[in-house]
């Protein structure tokens, strides 16, 4: 089948199209026809080699870590699906590979595809929903009323966090772009702030919750913002001990994380906030728990760009590049 396989660590020299033998499928796997696939800013860290020390894949690799397609076998032990149903999901974290025209994925990583969803829709939506789900209501367990700040509202994650926590009953605010600030409006934010004009941390206070997607600078404000007892969640801040154990790493690299978090972690308890690094896991399960929210429109997929399959090294260059003007870019094997 082919593939866009990453060779060698790097720029998008090391990563081409390859012809590469189909997937294995186990007891428990299904097998797909990826009909579409997303494009995430994870594939550039993973493309680049950012998450090697903790993720040791075996070159060469598949990418992608978002599909949607229609399940062509089962495995033996199979009871969720059934040959032709149409499905989308995140594989694990170890089993990526959705840039190819088959990828082999356990049954418990996938969900039906939501009824009122094309594939490329579709196939827009499992890891930033999945993030959002888990960092709003796991990690922060957002009720109705409270206030929630969610940056970078208008992108992959941002603009699905953005209507699950309106779901959610929250008062949100986000921060965008001005070319971007109609589009946050419509997803639904009570509050847009323009980052490139304004501060958020001096229009806002007493804040719940935050979900940060952009670390640094952007994260230490961003626990200024909080009230005592608030919780900032990042996907982009400093790896904490919890995710070290959740990992199950060596000492040594638990201990580098925990020396990486440490200042934040410090901050945070200074300020009486909670500081929770966030690496999304696969789920099926919580997939079918947004299905509903999906398919009753209180969360709609956004889609800045659609490439062919054949312009897939050109799709992760656009999304590494931040041309998207808001939402998700998608690969179209069609």
């Amino acid at each position: 089948m082919k593939a866009f396989v990453v060779e060698k660590y790097g720029d998008r020299a090391g990563t081409r199209a390859a012809e590469v033998p189909d997937p294995e499928v186990g007891a428990e796997d299904v097998l797909v026809r990826i009909d579409a696939a997303g494009v995430n800013p994870l594939d550039v860290r993973i493309r680049n080699g950012d998450f090697k020390a903790f993720l040791p894949y075996r070159l060469p690799l598949v990418l992608g870590n978002d599909l949607a397609g229609t399940v062509v076998r089962t495995g033996p032990s199979v009871t969720r699906f059934a040959v032709g149903d149409r499905v989308y999901g995140r594989p694990d974290k170890g089993r990526i590979g959705t840039f190819a025209e088959l990828l082999a994925v356990h049954q418990d990583d996938l969900a039906p595809k939501p009824a009122t969803l094309t594939m490329t829709e579709a196939a827009s939506l499992p890891l930033v929903a999945l993030t959002a789900w888990q960092a709003l209501v796991e990690r922060a367990q957002v009720r109705p009323g409270q206030k929630v700040l969610i940056h970078a509202g208008a992108g992959g994650l941002g603009s699905v966090a953005v209507q699950l926590a309106k779901a959610l009953g929250a008062h949100v605010a986000t921060t965008v772009s001005t070319a971007k600030a109609e589009s946050a409006k419509e997803l639904g934010a009570d509050v847009v702030i323009d980052y490139r004009t304004q501060d958020f941390e001096e229009l806002l206070d007493g804040y719940d919750v935050v979900l940060d997607s952009l670390g640094g600078v952007n994260l230490a404000k961003s626990l200024r913002v909080l009230k005592r007892g608030g919780v900032a969640v990042s996907v982009a801040g400093p790896p904490d001990p919890a995710f070290a154990r959740e990992l199950g790493v060596n000492p040594l690299l638990r201990l580098a994380m925990t020396a990486l978090s440490f200042r934040t972690r410090r901050v945070a308890e200074r300020h009486g906030v909670t500081y929770s690094f966030l690496f999304m896991k696969a789920s099926g399960d919580q997939l079918r728990r947004l299905t509903p929210l999906i398919d009753a429109g209180k969360i709609r997929p956004v889609v800045d760009r659609v490439f062919p399959f054949d312009e897939t090294l050109e799709a992760i260059e656009y999304v590494e590049k931040g041309r998207a003007r808001v939402g998700k870019v998608v690969v179209d094997m069609a």
